[in-house]
């Protein structure tokens, strides 16, 4: 039986790149006159989606008609459908298409010397993109199965190379780093002039080992048992020997001795390029393979209509078969927004896999307390988040600690950490009057002086449940943030007890090394005077940063006031400093019965912006709860 044939020109192109598209179908059967075509590009609307054309004839760019076999034009007629995100565009042919006869859909320009005003392909890679074409012969709505033109999308030129390595190694210790060759978009691309090559190098490298890379076929190269003979700050080098571009890696420190590894990931957020809820499995092997993550965890709305629970199932399955020790940690979560500001927005994670979402219209889940009571806190960790945003405020009144160990201070929509006034570097606003707002409710500092106490952690990109609707409004987007874990080993249970012990940063996005150090004790801890009573004259606080670029400031927050600063004019820098300040003269009453304290954390600032919140460091100081010893009177 003979079928029709779906054609492309060309049969495939370069990410983003401007042209114009042929579509040709020769049919099987004839199309009587009145016949009507739906074309559909299957996009989205986005910018990163294949560019929607225009309908009007009069235009000469960006246009979308098609042909006859006698080579007339057929101007398309743009139909928006139920739940679509961009128009389909529907020809009603003049005349009969006899069977062997093509009819061809053009995308981009007829001008054919100006391709600047063609039609722009979509700036992802994707193997035989699809273009779907349904057909009515009848002309009275009833489509059938469409038929389907592939093309495929590949990377664009070279621009960039991405090295991925580790944030924390061993003196002697060896390790593997991968390279990424992208393009302007960030896709593994091979094209390059032929015969470009890549040197490698890095601080301290010793003159006889020199490292030629070619552009591979595949994008990217796994250079294995590379090793640092000394302890310090480095940062690999590739050089492209034909422009001359220098390429670096993000920090790696080296210590003589490294009993923990510096993880990255993602516990609250969305990708720009691949929807969560409807692919799932493209979702976790984009940030798996493509973004060089360590851990993701889910984060759908758990109403509904944002997640059915055939979608939980996919994710929940999903989520059980990318996880993979050493590899890449994939955490089973969702987001839970409560009725009351006590309760406010929840990412709850848990710790295994296959277990139920848990819906608000639920009379067994419909406020937290019921959730933690009916739970152990080895079950999940809770983190508030956005705790700052005017109407999804968190007061932390009825703060858990059992189960929240951390608090998002970031995320691509602002930060919680203060009110802008306040020094706040990246502020929820709006120019929109209808945007929302900082609420200094939620000001994570406040909660910090009531002696709240929690790590920090940072979100990405979220357009879901109560952030729907920010992404196409005038509210204030930042770059999404990045969660860095220090933890024994790359699994499920250790990253949750790092988490819960509060060994983790918070970054904007870009994987800087940082590390905060009050009297030999890290970030997360709690310490008390009791235990060490120096600490009430002098806490002696070290501490290192490593940048992706120049650091403009290195501040140590004591009590949520800055009181030291620091001014490095390198990428790196490293720290000692004696608080002298009496203990007696700055702590802090604790509003329950818990003794007086201090709490510190440091604010890293790049010169490109880019920031970074250690967690805090807290010191218990209960001498000061204790009555005054009464004066023994003379007789």
């Amino acid at each position: 039986m003979r079928r029709s044939i779906c054609q492309c020109e060309p049969v495939a192109t370069f990410s983003g790149e401007l042209g114009t598209w042929k579509f040709t179908y020769s049919t099987a059967v004839s199309l009587p006159k009145g016949t009507r075509l739906r074309f559909d590009i299957m996009s989205k609307g986005r910018p990163i989606d294949w560019q929607v054309p225009q309908a009007n004839l009069k235009e000469k760019g960006n246009l979308i008609w098609a042909e006859m076999p006698d080579g007339k034009t057929l101007a398309a007629k743009e139909v928006m459908l139920p739940d679509a995100f961009a128009p389909v565009f529907e020809f009603t042919l003049l005349s009969e298409v006899k069977t062997g006869d093509s009819f061809s859909i053009y995308m981009g320009t007829p001008e054919k010397q100006k391709p600047e005003k063609g039609n722009r392909c979509q700036s992802l890679v994707q193997r035989r993109r699809p273009f779907h074409l349904f057909i009515d012969p009848k002309g009275k709505g009833d489509f059938r199965e469409p038929e389907i033109f592939t093309m495929d999308v590949r990377g664009n030129k070279l621009q960039n190379i991405r090295i991925i390595v580790p944030s924390i190694v061993a003196k002697n210790r060896r390790f593997d780093v991968t390279v990424r060759f992208e393009d302007k978009f960030g896709n593994l691309t091979n094209n390059a002039p032929e015969g470009t090559l890549i040197e490698l190098s890095y601080e301290q490298l010793r003159e006889n080992l020199t490292w030629k890379l070619f552009v591979p076929e595949t994008g990217f190269l796994n250079l294995p048992n590379l090793y640092f003979n000394e302890t310090g700050i480095y940062r690999i080098q590739l050089l492209n020997t034909n422009t001359k571009e220098k390429f670096f890696s993000p920090p790696i420190k080296c210590f003589a001795e490294a009993d923990r590894s510096l993880y990255w990931g993602l516990l609250h957020g969305e990708s720009e390029r691949v929807d969560s809820t409807e692919n799932i499995e493209g979702c976790l092997r984009h940030f798996r393979d493509e973004y060089a993550l360590q851990f993701f965890a889910t984060s759908p709305f758990e109403n509904a209509e944002e997640t059915s629970n055939e979608t939980w199932k996919s994710v929940s399955l999903q989520v059980a078969e990318f996880n993979e020790e050493m590899r890449f940690i994939a955490f089973l979560g969702f987001q839970w927004f409560g009725n009351t500001p006590e309760e406010g927005l929840r990412q709850i994670i848990y710790s295994k896999d296959a277990r139920p979402l848990l819906r608000r219209k639920d009379s067994k889940s419909n406020n937290l307390k019921k959730i933690y009571k009916s739970h152990n806190p080895k079950e999940f960790i809770s983190i508030p988040s956005f705790t700052m945003g005017k109407g999804f405020e968190t007061t932390f009144e009825d703060f858990t600690p059992e189960y929240e160990r951390v608090v998002e201070i970031y995320n691509a929509w602002g930060s919680s950490e203060c009110l802008e006034k306040e020094g706040n570097l990246r502020p929820i606003c709006s120019s929109d009057k209808k945007g929302i707002v900082e609420s200094e409710k939620g000001s994570i500092r406040r909660a910090l002086a009531r002696n709240i106490r929690f790590g920090f952690v940072a979100g990405g990109l979220d357009d879901r449940g109560v952030y729907s609707g920010l992404f196409e409004s005038d509210q204030t987007q930042y770059s999404p943030g990045l969660t860095a874990i220090f933890a024994i080993e790359q699994t499920r249970e250790a990253l949750i007890q790092a988490l819960h012990n509060r060994a983790c940063y918070a970054t904007t996005g870009e994987r800087m090394v940082i590390g905060l150090f009050i009297a030999g004790s890290a970030m997360g801890t709690e310490l008390s005077t009791k235990a060490k009573p120096g600490l009430v004259i002098n806490r002696y606080i070290t501490g290192y940063a490593a940048g992706t670029a120049p650091l403009k400031e290195v501040a140590l927050i004591r009590n949520g006031e800055v009181f030291h600063t620091f001014h490095p004019k390198e990428s790196s820098f490293e720290f000692e400093y004696d608080d002298f300040k009496n203990l007696g003269e700055i702590a802090l009453a604790s509003p329950d019965e818990r003794p007086h304290f201090v709490y510190y954390y440091m604010r890293v600032v790049q010169e490109d912006g880019h920031i970074a919140w250690s967690s805090p460091i807290w010191i218990d100081y209960p001498d000061m709860t204790a009555p005054p010893a009464k004066k023994k009177t003379k007789k």
